[in-house]
């Protein structure tokens, strides 16, 4: 078939609404990025209506929970049967059970904030999943018809995972692309228990994404064994800090920073400023002495001396000063909001990510 020059304008006007509609959203406000962890909308249980609420917040970039990549990308559900009544961890759906980045982690099969149970790695492959403080109602035991019904699921699991590619992880990021999200960096939480081929299952869905950084939130034992890992396919590891300061073996104190960041040239910090005051430090001084090491932030207001999370602007989460840090030196890492405080009667995890993002915005100003 031949098109005359008339064909060709003709195509190229009904093409514009479609550019429109693919046209990256732009959250980058003075020279920083902000944009979200999908872990802040752990309620929705389905991962493509998280895509289209990122876009509907104003979110133009996404670290990717790896459970949610994983659900994109067509993973076998898992079983729901036994889990308590909790709060929408980030497994439900995924096929696994995880957690809040900053927890700490957890062996397989301990229970989460969903209530469900994380399937060990030797069962299903690589196991995402970390512990998190607070229970979700329990977990039932299993009937032995259950116990069948879960072992065979686990192992369609483990199945698929073995047979992904690098087009397998593509495909997911065209869906956020095409949503005009950027997807900067993979969240892929690893516990002691995990095998080599466990960890090096998150760096190729990391490779296949093609992301600029992974992060997790792990032990120091692990992050000595993910350091030469990380050296030998070149991708920064920034490791999630919490508050649990009284265990020498979580990413919370300072010797532990130093520590983590010493096992290797790629093994990086991804500073949750929320959880970094929690535990008595100074965000803005880590940030400046550190700066080079930083994968990203998570952006979220808490009060020192272990306080809860709150709505941004009780707390004593210095997130203008870090910000207004941030647009005075260009570092150039992201600043990902991660949604923790309690969501308000009457409203939605998308009116209070506009919120969030609004207070980025201003504090900007």
């Amino acid at each position: 078939m031949s098109y005359t020059r008339r064909d060709f304008g003709k195509i190229a006007l009904t093409a514009v609404p479609l550019a429109r509609l693919y046209a990256n959203i732009n959250s980058k406000f003075d020279g920083v990025q902000i944009g979200a962890i999908t872990y802040s909308f752990r309620s929705i249980p389905d991962a493509e209506t998280i895509i289209k609420d990122m876009a509907e917040v104003g979110l133009g970039e996404a670290e990717l929970m790896s459970n949610h990549c994983e659900s994109l990308a067509g993973m076998p559900a898992m079983p729901s049967f036994g889990r308590g009544g909790g709060g929408g961890g980030r497994g439900r759906g995924a096929g696994f059970a995880a957690a809040a980045p900053g927890a700490p982690a957890a062996a397989p099969g301990a229970p989460t904030a969903a209530g469900a149970q994380t399937p060990p790695p030797q069962a299903a492959g690589a196991d995402a999943g970390a512990g998190r403080r607070g229970g979700g109602g329990g977990r039932a035991p299993l009937t032995p018809e259950q116990q069948a019904q879960m072992d065979q699921a686990q192992a369609a699991v483990a199945k698929w995972r073995a047979a992904t590619t690098a087009d397998t992880w593509k495909a997911v990021r065209k869906k956020f692309n095409s949503a005009g999200i950027e997807v900067a960096l993979l969240c892929y939480n690893m516990n002691d228990r995990m095998k080599d081929e466990d960890i090096e299952y998150g760096f190729q869905m990391a490779k296949g994404l093609g992301v600029k950084a992974m992060s997790t939130s792990t032990t120091l034992t692990m992050a000595k064994r993910i350091a030469p890992i990380a050296d030998t396919h070149k991708l920064m590891v920034g490791y999630h800090g919490h508050d649990a300061t009284n265990d020498p073996n979580q990413t919370a104190t300072l010797d532990s920073y130093a520590t983590l960041m010493a096992y290797g040239k790629y093994n990086g910090v991804n500073l949750d400023i929320g959880h970094f005051t929690a535990a008595n430090y100074d965000a803005v001084a880590f940030i400046k002495e550190h700066h080079d090491k930083i994968t990203n932030l998570h952006l979220k207001d808490r009060k020192k001396g272990h306080g809860d999370n709150l709505p941004w602007g009780q707390g004593e989460t210095p997130i203008k000063e870090v910000l207004q840090l941030l647009k005075k030196e260009k570092y150039g890492f992201p600043a990902n909001i991660e949604l923790e405080y309690q969501i308000p009667e009457g409203s939605t995890v998308v009116a209070e990510m506009k919120k969030c993002l609004q207070y980025c915005k201003d504090a900007l100003a």
